[in-house]
């Protein structure tokens, strides 16, 4: 059975940074693209980026761009999601996907993602 776990959630500072993984199993991870998504309370689910398993290119959401990077270990079976240069309106509940879908603009749409972690809490205080 496939499961996402995601780790390096906390607490940081505005400014400051944090670095997210995600490790993946049960899955041939080399043919899933990868997505991260955040929700803070009250909003939908918010695009933060998402990479290729084709061409390992990102992409990434107009809040984040500049600021945060996805990179993707295939021999460790893992995502990671760089955030620099923290917002207080960064503060969500932070989740990896995956996807065996890349169309298009399909990354962007959460309900195109076959298998989500459980999240972790990030939250940057001003």
């Amino acid at each position: 059975q496939a499961q996402l776990v995601e780790s390096g959630g906390g607490l940081v500072q505005a400014g400051g940074s944090l670095r997210l993984s995600c490790a993946a199993s049960g899955l041939t991870f080399t043919t899933y693209s990868m997505g991260w998504f955040r929700q803070a309370p009250g909003k939908e689910r918010e695009f933060v980026g998402a990479i290729s398993w084709t061409s390992g290119n990102a992409y990434y959401g107009d809040s984040v761009k500049g600021r945060f990077t996805i990179s993707r270990d295939d021999a460790k079976n893992t995502v990671s999601l760089q955030m620099n240069s923290l917002k207080p309106e960064d503060t969500a509940v932070y989740y990896c996907a995956a996807t065996t879908l890349w169309t298009s603009r399909s990354f962007l749409n959460p309900r195109e993602y076959n298998y989500w972690g459980q999240g972790t809490q990030v939250t940057v205080s001003s």
